[in-house]
């Protein structure tokens, strides 16, 4: 959408306030702006608020373009969490309105938001959303915790969730979940599941989408675990064979997994983390300039800073 096709829009929006249609078509062209733009982020702001009030089961009210940033947004993200336990205070046992509100609370209101997806699981037993949400959000405690302890009781919490979730599931949406699956259980101290659910990937890699991860995190894990047992050269020709994945679209976009090679570096390994850089710029084109610079750091007996 251009600038003067917003204009049109806006205007609809004005002389029709209760156009929720137009008002989505305009989330969608403010959400890229808001971070550079004062007055995009204050509309982006308004129509979100509008719809939660108004059209809170709108399907963008469960993407991104439905949400706010408690930092970035301030004040009018915490009128957002207000209208939506309005909502639910109206009706609490609506599943959509459920998840919605979830989505909007996730990362800035994480205990609020588990509370949610708990009420819905418990509503709808059979779904495997509920478990795959709460599972992601345990995982995202686990990254951010400061203890090893706190750590290790989040990954188990999200190895419970994803495991319900993977017995719920079929077919590709079992793939999808078996990467957090292996991590969830590394985290949790579980070595011998994390061990099952790599094999269980590399047993499943064939040409859809999602074998360049599989292909990744599978011998990520691996090379994890050979680490812990000691088994250097095995760790070794697990983090080659991770480089050696074909990519995939997430792969292709955020990079690799750059665990293993950390740990590695570690120890010495320099040799064998520069040949994974040099095999993670086959996919990771993105990257390539970031890549040139970590292996040159590496070279100078330094660790990356980002890499730490």
């Amino acid at each position: 959408m251009t600038a003067e096709q917003a204009a049109v829009v806006e205007k609809q929006v004005k002389e029709n306030p209760k156009d929720s249609e137009a008002r989505v078509k305009l989330l969608g062209y403010y959400f890229t702006k808001q971070f550079a733009d004062a007055a995009a982020r204050k509309a982006k702001q308004e129509n979100v608020l509008w719809l939660i009030e108004n059209e809170p089961q709108s399907k963008i009210m469960g993407s991104p373009f439905g949400q706010m940033d408690a930092i970035l947004d301030g004040e009018a993200y915490t009128r957002g969490k207000q209208a939506w336990e309005k909502q639910l205070k109206a009706q609490p046992d609506n599943l959509k309105l459920l998840d919605h509100a979830a989505n909007y609370l996730m990362l800035h209101d994480r205990d609020l938001a588990k509370q949610l997806l708990e009420k819905a699981q418990k509503l709808d037993a059979e779904n495997p959303q509920w478990a795959r949400d709460l599972g992601q959000l345990y995982s995202l405690d686990m990254q951010s915790s400061s203890s090893l302890k706190a750590q290790k009781d989040a990954a188990a919490k999200a190895l419970q969730q994803l495991e319900i979730a993977y017995q719920l599931s079929a077919n590709h949406a079992k793939d999808a979940l078996l990467t957090s699956l292996a991590k969830a259980a590394l985290g949790a101290g579980d070595t011998e599941k994390a061990r099952q659910y790599a094999e269980l990937m590399l047993n499943q890699v064939g040409s859809d989408w999602n074998s360049g991860n599989k292909v990744h995190y599978a011998n990520i894990t691996l090379g994890k675990i050979a680490l812990a047992e000691g088994n250097m050269e095995a760790a070794k020709q697990y983090l080659i064979k991770a480089g050696k994945t074909k990519g995939s679209p997430q792969l292709n976009s955020f990079g690799p997994d750059f665990s293993l090679a950390k740990a590695l570096l570690e120890k010495d390994q320099k040799e064998v983390v520069l040949e994974y850089l040099t095999l993670c710029g086959n996919f990771w084109a993105l990257g390539k300039a970031r890549l040139a610079e970590w292996s040159k750091a590496i070279k100078d007996n330094q660790i990356p800073k980002t890499l730490r």
